[in-house]
């Protein structure tokens, strides 16, 4: 795990994209535990609260869960969530955003589909 503090992107929120990505890469397993927030808190030198703000954003969205007296684990399916919510996200941020400038452009979607294949075949 990595943080970019020199990034304008808020500390608690890369933690929990962080986290994610260490679940999608299969680091942290279904079922398995994460590093504690003290664990986290010191292995990056943040403070625990906001270790704690990252790891609760992820339990809101069911991506992890707290067993009470144990620590955080992985959620059964946890990595499909993540997978839904950064589709959703990438549609938000990219694709809505390609068709509307297309659109602009008076670009057709058989033109679009044109220049993706385009760059996939390089």
């Amino acid at each position: 795990m990595q943080l970019d503090f020199d990034n304008n992107k808020p500390i608690f929120l890369q933690l929990a994209e962080t986290i994610e990505d260490d679940i999608l890469k299969g680091i942290f397993e279904e079922d398995t535990q994460i590093p504690s927030t003290t664990e986290i808190s010191i292995s990056f030198k943040i403070n625990p609260a906001t270790a704690g703000k990252g790891v609760n954003i992820l339990v809101d969205e069911g991506i992890l869960y707290k067993k009470r007296g144990v620590g955080m684990f992985v959620s059964v399916h946890a990595k499909e969530k993540i997978l839904d919510k950064r589709k959703k996200a990438f549609f938000d941020n990219y694709i809505h955003t390609l068709l509307n400038e297309a659109e602009k452009l008076n670009i057709t979607k058989k033109e679009i589909i044109e220049m993706i294949e385009r760059s996939f075949s390089k």
